[in-house]
């Protein structure tokens, strides 16, 4: 069982140290109603507390707390004097005591702080601020609780914004690779190229003028061909006329 407890009190602490940057010493931030706790279960409060948490801590008060339980007199005469056997932290308060309550309310928004009270209220309205961190006795046990449902919540819309701003991040680096590529590939279709010859597989051929083919050769041997040839190069004599009616007269 001290083992199971030990390493869910290690579980808790370390997601306070990784996400509210809680770190060694601790802080326990101790009020009245604790010591009054460990008083009626015989406990020795910074004894049982270092074998809890197995670190350095630092048991602290204010003075708000010590007055506090002065004023309610005898019936918290015991925790008074264990309070006081703690350090003083300043708190702002000085010269104007307020309840303990509020005094350690305002002591846990700037500093990191684990709040050791029994006060039901205080512990309500603490679970509501994300990164409280807050400890209370089970008889003579100390137990660290669990994260708050303010705090976890926080943490994941964080982790969100996180996520979606890398994403962001990742689709611009996209988007300016595009357009380097973009840019590259249109100055290559931009550069003026010099005329080309035409594919000579898409010219069509010129046709050639197909040749006669020649006439078959007569009795003579000789083709037709040849023969308008020498028809046409035989040269016409002209007869005069009256050499013509001195023919056709009879003699």
């Amino acid at each position: 069982m001290k083992i199971s407890r030990f390493k869910k009190s290690l579980k808790t602490l370390k997601f306070f140290v990784i996400n509210f940057d809680y770190h060694e010493p601790y802080q326990v931030l101790i009020d009245a109603t604790f010591c009054q706790a460990a008083l009626q279960n015989k406990v020795i409060i910074e004894e049982q507390l270092k074998k809890y948490f197995q670190s350095t801590i630092k048991l602290v008060t204010t003075q708000c707390i010590i007055l506090e339980a002065e004023s309610l007199g005898t019936p918290l005469s015991g925790a008074t004097m264990i309070v006081k056997q703690f350090h003083v932290h300043k708190c702002g308060h000085e010269g104007i005591p307020v309840p303990a309550s509020q005094c350690i309310k305002s002591m846990t928004q700037g500093e990191r702080y684990i709040v050791a009270s029994q006060d039901r209220t205080l512990q309500t309205s603490l679970r509501k601020v994300p990164g409280r961190c807050l400890l209370y006795l089970h008889k003579a046990t100390p137990v660290l609780e669990e994260p708050s449902k303010a705090s976890k919540k926080y943490i994941f819309k964080k982790s969100q914004k996180l996520f979606s701003s890398d994403v962001e991040k990742h689709i611009e680096r996209l988007k300016q690779n595009e357009g380097l590529q973009n840019d590259i590939l249109n100055k290559a279709r931009n550069k003026r190229k010099g005329p080309k010859n035409p594919n000579p597989l898409s010219c069509k051929k010129s046709k050639k003028p197909k040749a006669q083919p020649e006439s078959p050769p007569n009795s003579n041997g000789l083709n037709e061909s040849r023969k308008t040839n020498m028809k046409s190069k035989r040269k016409r004599i002209k007869i005069p006329t009256h050499v013509k009616a001195a023919l056709k007269s009879p003699q």
